[in-house]
């Protein structure tokens, strides 16, 4: 039977907050494919969760030419969902992708040249069947390439019409700034800013955050549950099937901390107070920034998935739950 979504999907609880100054209004909750979604994981489950996402607002997929693993086998899979399920909603859909990292052997294989990211659009449309992505990220700043390069790549990208928006991904705040002057003088301003935020890294409120909202800049937290530590799983032991335990994961054993696990402890109390999980809580403490325009969730399981989204129904912390948080996180 074809697939046909939920006609209430757009109403049936996600909230939308806009990307910055710009007309795209992305779902607080997004998905990624950074992990679960590669040729070593069940396609019938990732399947399942990108129908569950579609079905409850979720149009904001998130993808990068080297997730996997192996690198682009993410992209390949969505390319089958898309063709499956999802190609006559393609409209309804903001669908980006990066690159930056290592992808083939070879010194034209990562990094952040024209090169690169030339090859990369195209191999990354080619994986998902698209003509064009909403949103082309530069992944990271590779310290290497000349960042003019790099932003004039991302330039072109757009004006070939094989991505709508262009956005910076894991860049340090003087070449952000760099980066994003050289994007707006070209006439391309960059549409969104991701890095890493959660709890545990907090590193965006010195600069970056700042630096976005005065640009009109939405920004896109990614690893917003610390990879699973936010969530609980760690606080009996490592459990043979988490990621910590997976030897292609990014996440390794030596990050699972006593220090943390004991904070983590003392925030699910917090969380149990407020009748939430604690996957909830993390996500509303991310979300409570309006700079924020959409945290990334990479979900192993359609149960993870269902309690990620549930965290919409109780974003709003109360200023005692916040000093609280501090306190343990200080």
């Amino acid at each position: 039977m074809d697939y046909q979504p939920q006609p209430d999907r757009y109403t049936n609880g996600m909230i939308y907050r806009r990307c910055g100054n710009s007309g795209i209004q992305l779902p607080v909750i997004s998905l990624g494919f950074w992990h679960n979604f590669g040729h070593i994981d069940s396609y019938t489950t990732q399947l399942e969760m990108v129908k569950y996402a579609f079905d409850h607002g979720i149009c904001h997929f998130d993808l990068a030419n080297n997730y996997g693993p192996p690198a682009g086998s993410a992209e390949a899979n969505f390319g089958r969902m898309m063709k499956q399920c999802f190609a006559a909603h393609r409209d309804e859909m903001f669908i980006t992708s990066k690159a930056g990292h290592d992808m083939w052997p070879g010194p034209y294989g990562g990094n952040s040249s024209r090169k690169n990211l030339m090859a990369s659009i195209d191999q990354s449309l080619q994986r998902m069947g698209l003509d064009y992505v909403d949103l082309f990220y530069s992944h990271r700043y590779d310290g290497v390439t000349p960042i003019d390069e790099t932003m004039q790549a991302l330039v072109d990208i757009v004006r070939q019409g094989k991505a709508l928006y262009i956005g910076l991904s894991k860049y340090p705040i003087d070449k952000l700034l760099y980066a994003l002057n050289y994007l707006h003088s070209a006439g391309v301003p960059c549409l969104a800013y991701q890095d890493r935020y959660n709890m545990f890294d907090r590193h965006v409120e010195e600069h970056h955050l700042q630096l976005c909202a005065s640009k009109g800049i939405g920004v896109v937290a990614f690893s917003p549950l610390a990879q699973g530590i936010l969530t609980g799983k760690y606080l009996h032991g490592i459990p043979a099937d988490s990621r910590a335990a997976r030897p292609e994961g990014y996440l390794k054993t030596t990050d699972v901390t006593p220090e943390k696990i004991a904070r983590v402890a003392r925030l699910k109390a917090i969380a149990d107070q407020r009748g939430q999980t604690l996957s909830q809580l993390a996500l509303a403490w991310v979300l409570r920034q309006s700079e924020v325009s959409t945290v990334i969730v990479g979900a192993r399981n359609l149960d993870q998935l269902k309690d990620n989204l549930h965290a919409t129904t109780a974003l709003s912390l109360t200023d005692t739950e916040t000093e609280m948080i501090e306190e343990i996180l200080k």
